[in-house]
């Protein structure tokens, strides 16, 4: 959720979808999860779901939020995985206006956002901060689709390693290809068109679980490995550790 993956906002009976990467008028600048598990999103004054947010009574309007996570390296179906959440938008008001403002700000430490969350919290600066109320999740990605109760979402722990995933990656695509190759022979009996030509090897995904790589085997048929760390890394110092490991267990 809290990560670089797009989103983008559906209101059912309105006219706009409101995208979190789009550069227009009408793009959120934020978003976070509050302790509660509700979604903190930070949006135009003027746009469609602040306007449609304001005017409601209660927790009328009902939304859908959908995420779609891109692998941040170049690679054949870079989509690894799409999530859904679905619930109710309010406007965050009077008193919790502070703290959210400022769990966003700490989410997002920019400069410029650092700015936008104290026009928020003093009330004014043209955004709306906005209230999620989770309903229903579901997530369809490269383990599997599943549902998600809200008491899961509200209790899930953002993975350490996602504000670093993409630089890593492209570091490990860039700087690591051999061992990203070597990786295949970890891969036991599986038969050797499995890694294709063994002349390519890409990182693809990597949480603090463990490392999926794909390995092309043709032209639209790819084929992907994952390989799991032997215990959960906390920091990237663990991880470093983790991945000499891996290598080391390669090359042997």
């Amino acid at each position: 959720m809290e990560s670089k993956a797009t989103a983008s906002l559906t209101i059912p009976g309105a006219r706009t979808v409101e995208t979190m990467d789009d550069l227009g008028a009408h793009a959120p600048a934020a978003r976070a999860v509050s302790p509660d598990g509700d979604v903190l999103l930070l949006v135009p004054g003027g746009s469609a779901a602040a306007r449609a947010a304001a005017y409601a009574q209660d927790d009328e309007v009902t939304c859908v939020m959908e995420i779609t996570d891109v692998a941040p390296v170049a690679v054949a179906h870079r989509i690894r995985g799409r999530a859904w959440v679905g619930g109710w938008l309010t406007p965050v008001r009077d008193r919790d206006r502070a703290a959210a403002a400022a769990l966003l700000a700490r989410r997002h430490p920019l400069g410029e956002l650092l700015g936008v969350g104290e026009a928020l919290a003093g009330g004014g600066g043209g955004w709306a901060l906005l209230r999620l109320e989770v309903g229903e999740a579901c997530v369809d990605d490269l383990w599997g689709a599943d549902a998600v109760e809200p008491e899961d979402f509200a209790t899930a722990a953002p993975d350490p390693l996602a504000p670093h995933e993409a630089e890593l990656l492209q570091h490990l695509h860039a700087a690591h290809d051999d061992q990203m190759r070597g990786l295949c022979s970890l891969l036991g009996d599986r038969p050797d068109r499995a890694c294709g030509t063994r002349d390519r090897a890409i990182p693809v995904a990597l949480d603090r679980f463990g490392l999926r790589v794909r390995f092309p085997d043709a032209p639209g048929n790819p084929f992907d490995a994952r390989f799991d760390f032997p215990e959960p890394v906390r920091n990237i110092s663990e991880l470093r550790r983790a991945m000499h490991a891996l290598f080391d267990a390669a090359a042997d």
